[in-house]
């Protein structure tokens, strides 16, 4: 039934035109119905960096959700940031720092993680959680809930932990009991699907790699990731199976770049079983 292209730091000012372009013809492939964009949009927040996103999101031919990063406010130009933190980039992606995408079968939840006085960490507040919350429960059964942050809500590594988006464990509990799917990130280029324990119910933290960017992990691709619901998910070949057995399922696919055959490939499959009452 529906497509989503999940796409996070791009990073645009160390973009790769390989690879711009070898997503730009995925997205000409696959034919998502929603792009997601989490956030890092650009490397520096320039309005030059900001123009060539817009263009860029704009060959993906299909409706855009953004939500800014810590990297979409300008660092270095410290009166901006200060009083209109977020000019450059309403600029060129709507004045609403937190949309909504709704359709029959999907509820796409944005959330603006970022602060002007935060360099790198983000935080959802409880007003934030509550206005997610509250989107979510009045959700209908056929919808798969989405919720997008740019800083993860949970991580796979000790590592990442300081990057964890702080309000984390007070959001996913009220999101998971208010009917979150899936809880969409950026931020530490380090591609995952994981489910945290302990929630009331299931959901899952899904991570998307750094797309275009040459601000890559070590033996991490650019990579972004593909969702398929409903239909759109039964037309492919069953991968492992997770959470309920019985009732529509989500195919996540992580889709990476490979360099000498300059193109996206699919790399890892994972089906996940929404609960429903």
């Amino acid at each position: 039934m529906s497509v989503l292209l999940h796409i996070a730091d791009t990073h645009f000012g160390t973009e790769q035109p390989p690879v711009v372009e070898a997503l730009v013809a995925l997205a000409a492939q696959q034919r998502p119905d929603l792009v997601v964009l989490a956030g890092d949009i650009t490397q520096r927040a320039r309005p030059a960096q900001f123009r060539a996103a817009r263009a860029f999101v704009d060959r993906l031919g299909a409706p855009v959700l953004a939500v800014p990063g810590n990297h979409d406010i300008a660092l270095f130009d410290l009166w901006a940031r200060l009083t209109r933190p977020y000019a450059r980039f309403t600029e060129v992606f709507g004045a609403d720092l937190e949309p909504v995408h709704a359709s029959a079968d999907l509820l796409v939840v944005g959330v603006n993680t970022t602060r002007a006085w935060r360099h790198k960490n983000g935080e959802v507040s409880a007003a934030q959680v509550d206005r997610v919350a509250g989107l979510l429960a009045s959700a209908s059964p056929q919808q798969l809930r989405v919720v997008v942050v740019h800083q993860p809500a949970a991580v796979s590594c000790a590592r990442d932990r300081a990057d964890l988006v702080r309000g984390h464990q007070a959001a996913l509990r009220a999101w998971s009991v208010a009917g979150a799917d899936l809880v969409l990130g950026g931020h530490i280029h380090l591609p995952y699907t994981l489910a945290p324990p302990g929630l009331a119910r299931r959901l899952w933290v899904l991570q998307a790699g750094t797309a275009v960017s040459w601000r890559t992990r070590a033996e991490v691709p650019n990579s972004v990731n593909i969702l398929r619901w409903g239909e759109a998910a039964g037309a492919h070949e069953p991968p492992a199976q997770h959470g309920a057995a019985e009732g529509a399922s989500c195919l996540v696919e992580q889709w990476d770049f490979v360099r000498k055959d300059r193109r996206f490939v699919r790399k890892a499959v994972t089906r996940v079983r929404p609960e429903r009452p």
